[in-house]
């Protein structure tokens, strides 16, 4: 007998790649038995239904992202240093991703729609979840006055999101790092124009 914590955990592993790589939908339970070795009864012991086991998984993989964001986060002494944890993952993310198949709030929000309400909340929890990490930070150096007082931290939020989210969907497309290099630069250039000058 399979230790039950263990069967479950690799259920999510197994059914986040496939679901990572091959999209939610087309993702059958068949190609899961396959993945796992495991029945379907024994997955339906740890699973309502397969929406239910497409929620945990895309919970399973967005944890995984915002724990290795976060780790770097803390590390980080300075909000220069802090915003430059975004564009190392996201960098990184085309070159040694850590799992396959590319962001997976980027993945889910193109498949999620009306039809699957539950996977577009969970999609829609993981940019929140962004969102308010980065504005955080934000909001943290404008206290602290390193970035300038007028600074619209809901608009640079917002314009760092869909360009690192963007820039990801071109590069895998094209097969090169161009558009990620590109607009890493173009928002370098842009968190330049916002920080309070020494004095």
């Amino acid at each position: 007998m399979r230790n039950p914590k263990h069967t479950k955990a690799t259920i999510l592993k197994e059914s986040a790649n496939l679901f990572n790589v091959q999209g939610y939908k087309a993702t059958s339970l068949s190609d899961i038995t396959t993945a796992t070795g495991l029945t379907k009864g024994a997955i339906y012991k740890h699973f309502k239904n397969k929406e239910d086991l497409e929620q945990q998984a895309l919970r399973s993989l967005g944890r995984q992202m915002f724990d290795i964001l976060n780790k770097e986060i803390k590390d980080a002494t300075s909000y220069e240093s802090k915003i430059e944890v975004f564009f190392t993952f996201f960098k990184n993310y085309l070159v040694n991703p850590p799992y396959a198949g590319g962001c997976p709030l980027l993945n889910s929000a193109v498949e999620s729609d009306d039809a699957n309400p539950v996977l577009r909340q969970q999609s829609f929890g993981m940019l929140v979840t962004f969102k308010s990490t980065l504005r955080r930070i934000m909001e943290s150096a404008k206290k602290r006055n390193h970035i300038k007082e007028n600074t619209d931290v809901d608009q640079m939020v917002h314009v760092y999101i869909a360009t690192l989210e963007g820039a990801m969907m071109m590069s895998k497309l094209e097969r090169n790092n161009d558009a990620i290099n590109t607009c890493i630069d173009f928002l370098r250039n842009l968190n330049q124009s916002i920080l309070v000058a020494v004095k």
